[in-house]
């Protein structure tokens, strides 16, 4: 699945998006080493601190199924800049990879590369 046809995928999930409170819709899709791909979308929650971000449920997908070399990170938001993950996804997925590459695309179709060590320079770490 190259590039173009994951964020085809992700706008059709950014639309489970369960987002009743905030109305910021995230979709995401991880992809390990092996090539397989693993979405979410962000759940909100009334207890704002249990909400779950897109990153963290695509992560869980594939940690549930004993794929945690993470590759790449693609993130859709619909808002009108590419978003970055928040610092709880950032040091979540420090666990697992601190030199995953993350995409970023806008719903206005705007795209932004970065590494995840690159916005989180000191994770923490046992």
């Amino acid at each position: 699945m190259k590039e173009k046809e994951i964020l085809e995928e992700l706008k059709k999930r950014i639309k489970k998006s369960y987002s009743p409170y905030s109305k910021f819709r995230v979709a995401a899709c991880l992809v390990t080493r092996k090539r397989k791909k693993y979405f979410g979308v962000n759940i909100e929650n009334a207890s704002f601190s249990l909400t779950l971000c897109a990153e963290r449920v695509a992560a869980g997908c594939a940690v549930e199924e004993g794929d945690t070399d993470f590759k790449k990170l693609y993130i859709l938001t619909d808002s009108k800049r590419p978003e970055l993950p928040c610092g709880a996804c950032r040091q979540f997925l420090a666990e697992f990879n601190p030199k995953l590459e993350i995409i970023s695309f806008s719903a206005a179709g705007k795209r932004k590369k970065t590494k995840l060590n690159d916005i989180l320079k000191f994770h923490f770490k046992l």
